[in-house]
C-alpha cells in the first residue's frame, strides 16, 4: 500500500480566481498539506508562462490510507 502524500496543482484560472482549471502538477511530493503549502510562495513564480489571468496552487492528497475499523465484532 502507498504513503499518504500531498502535490501541488497549478491552476490556470480567469480574473479574481473563478473557473479555475488545472493546468499542472508539481513533481515535488510533500510529507504533510502544511508543507505542501508553505511551499506555494516560491513554487507559482515558476508557473507564470501559462496563458490564464490568475495562477493558483491547491495542495491535493494523494496516495492510498487505510481505513480504520475500531468497532467491536458484534456476539449473537
Amino acid at each position: 500500500m502507498e504513503p499518504v502524500f500531498y502535490v501541488m496543482a497549478i491552476l490556470g484560472c480567469g480574473d479574481f480566481k473563478e473557473q479555475c482549471q488545472q493546468a499542472r502538477i508539481e513533481p515535488v511530493r510533500y510529507q504533510s498539506a502544511a508543507q505542501c503549502q508553505a511551499a506555494m510562495a516560491q513554487v507559482l513564480p515558476r508557473h507564470t508562462d501559462l496563458s490564464y489571468p490568475t495562477i493558483a496552487a491547491t495542495c491535493q492528497r494523494r496516495g492510498e490510507q487505510m481505513a480504520r475499523n475500531d468497532a467491536k465484532p458484534r456476539h449473537r
